[in-house]
């Protein structure tokens, strides 16, 4: 079990039955109340943000979160499939529990797997990813009032704001 003070950035922690991770935590002390923590935590099943308050007495639990290696092997309608590079099992994850992250996977691509008891929850994908920019609108000399990006599609489909000089083909 965790004290408030234990809670670190970056720490996992079990809340409301589901693994999180502190983001950001700021501890405070009014007068002669008891100490709170204003934490951030990104539910690592979901990928979303809660803002969430903890009294001084409160006790967590630390979540058992694992990593493994996983290949990236492909997409279906039910979500994206991986292989296990060391049991070779393969498993799914669905499209809305991988969030942005999916939209730059591609095949036979190696990530991180975010194991909970058992089960793989989520993916870490690689800090870098080489893809190739199948669409880029031509940049208007001039045209840096709106801090001199452009939306560019890639060829996983992602849309990313890319500075004006990258052109269609670039990788």
């Amino acid at each position: 079990m965790l004290n408030i003070s234990d809670l670190q950035t970056g720490t996992n922690i079990v809340y409301q039955g589901a693994p999180h991770q502190v983001v950001y935590r700021e501890h405070s002390k009014i007068g002669r109340g008891g100490a709170i923590l204003r934490t951030k935590l990104r539910n690592l099943s979901t990928g979303a943000l809660t803002d969430t308050t903890f009294k001084g007495n409160e006790q967590l639990e630390e979540a058992d979160i694992s990593r493994s290696k996983a290949q990236f092997t492909y997409k279906d309608s039910s979500g994206y499939n991986f292989m296990d590079t060391t049991s070779f099992e393969q498993f799914g994850l669905p499209q809305d529990r991988l969030g942005r992250s999916a939209e730059f996977l591609i095949e036979a691509m190696e990530v991180d797997v975010l194991n909970w008891n058992g089960q793989a929850i989520n993916i870490v994908p690689p800090i870098k990813v080489e893809l190739k920019v199948v669409e880029a609108p031509p940049a208007v000399k001039g045209n840096t009032v709106s801090g001199g990006t452009k939306l560019a599609t890639l060829s996983t489909g992602a849309k990313v704001n890319v500075p004006l000089f990258i052109n269609t083909g670039d990788v």
